[in-house]
């Protein structure tokens, strides 16, 4: 007899589920944790379990799926997805609409607050396995993104200046129709009616 058949309540649940989702299958705390004691579920965070036979997932993404439904990967993580760095991001970067409840997850993962007018702006979905995915920012708006939080994000001034000082620079366009502010907690670029807003790199030297 196979592993899957001598769980209870396995059958009506997906293979990440939360304690709630156990309790309402017909799962016990006491049996819950027994299968966790007996190696057949592994915990992923508080209230989160995955049967431990399940296929091998990103759990981070994972958490942040089930806690983060709006939470959208940004900045360097971000970039990194893209293949547009090689940093190996020692950590991971959401985004969530300001006003909203920021989640309690692992450490390892970096929570910042965005305009809720511009949070969906250029934003994509990333499947994570599990049917579950996670939003994750176009490559386009991530180096904007990046850009507009160099210095609060370094410590440094960015390395940016206007089209007029500098005619020759790398140009990196925004959304082509950008006619609204676009800003993160603290920093923020506006773009006038009918233009399309150029921010150019400056290379280090």
């Amino acid at each position: 007899m196979s592993r899957k058949a001598i769980i209870k309540g396995r059958k009506a649940l997906p293979p990440a589920f939360t304690y709630t989702q156990a309790r309402a299958a017909g799962i016990s705390a006491d049996r819950l944790y027994a299968y966790r004691a007996k190696g057949l579920v592994d915990q992923i965070a508080r209230g989160l379990y995955r049967w431990a036979d399940a296929p091998e997932i990103d759990q981070d993404l994972l958490e942040i799926a089930h806690r983060a439904p709006r939470g959208t990967l940004c900045l360097i993580s971000a970039l990194a997805r893209h293949g547009l760095t090689d940093i190996i991001p020692p950590r991971i970067d959401i985004a969530v609409p300001r006003g909203s409840r920021v989640p309690t997850l692992r450490k390892s993962i970096d929570v910042h607050v965005f305009a809720r007018e511009t949070f969906d702006l250029r934003r994509e979905v990333l499947a994570v396995g599990d049917k579950l995915s996670v939003g994750i920012y176009s490559a386009e708006r991530t180096l904007i993104d990046i850009i507009r939080l160099f210095e609060e994000l370094s410590g440094v001034k960015p390395p940016v200046r206007s089209q007029a000082d500098t005619p020759k620079a790398q140009h990196i366009e925004s959304s082509p129709a950008c006619d609204r502010p676009m800003h993160s907690s603290s920093r923020k670029w506006d773009c006038r009616h009918g233009e399309r807003p150029i921010i150019e790199i400056i290379p280090y030297v």
